[in-house]
């Protein structure tokens, strides 16, 4: 199995910049598609980006295209959401998974796709 874990996570001014990491454990992670989602206090959770095993394939969400870039570092096992502009709406917990997509464009902004998740990283963003 996949163990993931977030870090990376804080408090920061609307403005402003964050990293979230995303470290990957197992033997079952390679050839995973992985995905950030986040969840908005009373909200439910909501796709954010997602970036293939090569990172040829990579999608960002409308509310933050633009704004986030998504990366990976297979040497490291490590996925990143560099997250630049944030706004206060930015405000949730965020979530990576990994998954093993037959289909990207069809599949990847679907938390249902992915088979393993992070316990999540919690970020603040104050006005």
């Amino acid at each position: 199995q996949v163990q993931l874990v977030e870090s990376g996570g804080g408090l920061v001014q609307a403005g402003g910049s964050l990293r979230l990491s995303c470290a990957a454990s197992g033997r079952t992670f390679s050839g995973s598609t992985m995905g950030w989602f986040r969840r908005a206090p009373g909200k439910e959770r909501e796709f954010v980006a997602a970036i293939s095993w090569s990172a040829s394939s990579i999608y960002y969400a409308d509310s933050v295209k633009g704004r986030f870039t998504i990366s990976r570092d297979n040497a490291k096992n490590t996925v990143y959401l560099q997250m630049t502009s944030l706004k206060p709406e930015d405000t949730a917990v965020y979530y990576c998974a990994a998954g093993r997509l037959t289909s990207f464009i069809a599949t990847m902004s679907t938390a249902g796709s992915y088979n393993y998740w992070g316990q999540g990283t919690q970020v603040t963003v104050s006005s």
